[in-house]
């Protein structure tokens, strides 16, 4: 169970790192990009931040987050230089993609009958109980 110093270092990493990687994909080029932190938890010890990102569009989601693992250091010096009245240690970042709002997308594709989920139908036929 996250204490509340678990939750409230959460939230002061969580609004930083928005604005972060928003302005660095503003920078790089990327204007149609949206980029959200859909979570980040921190252990007890502080030690280690785990940043769930939310990418859309999602075809450029996986080089957007190796950028992001590559470019941690940069990442973290900002992080720290935004929050030194807040936070003593800035924790270790690990990033990680969110793709539950893909997900969901899918699940919605098929639901409307838009998508086929199941890519090769012949299959069911033969899963049949006779």
């Amino acid at each position: 169970m996250e204490t509340q110093r678990q939750k409230k270092i959460a939230g002061v990493i969580q609004k930083d790192i928005v604005d972060i990687l928003q302005r660095a994909a503003i920078d790089g080029g990327l204007r149609g990009t949206l980029i959200s932190v859909s979570k980040v938890s921190v252990p007890t010890d502080l030690s280690m931040a785990k940043i769930y990102v939310s990418i859309f569009p999602t075809k450029d989601a996986k080089e957007l987050l190796e950028g992001m693992k590559s470019n941690q250091s940069l990442i973290r010096h900002e992080l720290a230089q935004r929050t030194r009245h807040q936070l003593r240690r800035i924790p270790e970042l690990s990033f990680y993609l969110d793709d539950s709002l893909e997900y969901i997308d899918n699940i919605e594709k098929s639901l409307k009958g838009e998508e086929n989920p199941i890519s090769n139908p012949d299959l069911l036929e033969k899963r049949k109980k006779s």
